[in-house]
């Protein structure tokens, strides 16, 4: 039996897109910016903007005129973080993604040392390596590891960098790399960690927009050509994004 997208109420979906382009906005937004991001008429957002009032999640300043979430929406928001968890959406997302590209996949957090894997998804086929769960990835030469050095904890992360420098880089080739980083996004490395492998990382930023986790594939360098490091970027920044999002971060903005 085909199954049936339920109808939902148009007026609610209505005032739950304007609520959502508001929290949104980098801050207290003018009626009239509003109604053209949601692609409505002044006084029809404006009618909207009235019942969210009542409800106690938007304000609206007396003086500017302007509107704004009211404390009703951040008490929401700490319910859905109470209910969050960040590794069952990692979770999800990295399943799903090395079943559909095929690339082994991996998920880091900072420890002690520096950056721990604490998740592995097999792809196909799948890699060969010494690396596993638990394993500690260096900081400068993996792509793992340039992930956290770029967008991580500096206090963390800079006292294990200049120990790594002082054996494998320059001050510049440092500031090379982060420059390059910041700017791609990702980072990409083939065969300076593991011969033969070919790496590609990118962050996961949480609430606040710290670095949560690391995302990070992983192909044998024959497998991949030009096409196929440029597949592995676009999908591993799409799985990183997804989970970013999910647990209530930004992504680089477009």
């Amino acid at each position: 039996m085909k199954k049936v997208r339920g109808r939902g109420i148009q007026s609610l979906e209505t005032g739950l897109r304007i609520f959502s382009a508001l929290a949104e906005s980098d801050g207290p937004i003018a009626l009239s910016i509003l109604s053209k991001r949601v692609g409505m008429s002044p006084s029809q957002t404006h009618r909207y903007l009235a019942s969210l009032i009542i409800a106690g999640v938007v304000k609206q300043n007396p003086a500017t005129g302007l509107y704004d979430l009211d404390a009703g929406a951040m008490r929401l928001g700490l319910a859905a973080l109470t209910r969050l968890d960040i590794f069952a959406e990692a979770d999800a997302v990295f399943t799903e993604h090395a079943k559909s590209t095929g690339f082994t996949s991996l998920i880091s957090v900072w420890g002690d040392a520096g950056p721990v894997i604490i998740r592995w998804y097999p792809g196909d086929p799948p890699v060969i390596t010494s690396l596993y769960i638990g394993s500690t990835m260096p900081l400068l030469q993996s792509a793992t590891g340039r992930i956290f050095f770029v967008f991580g904890n500096k206090t963390e992360v800079d006292p294990v960098a200049r120990r790594e420098r002082k054996q494998r880089l320059s001050k510049t080739e440092l500031e090379e790399m982060r420059d390059d980083i910041m700017r791609a996004h990702v980072s990409a490395i083939e065969s300076t960690m593991i011969p033969g492998l070919r790496a590609v990382a990118a962050p996961i930023f949480d609430l606040q927009g710290h670095l949560a986790l690391v995302g990070t594939s992983v192909v044998a360098a024959h497998a991949a050509g030009t096409t196929g490091v440029q597949r592995m970027v676009a999908t591993l920044e799409q799985a990183c994004r997804k989970v970013t999002e999910a647990i209530g971060g930004k992504w680089f903005k477009d």
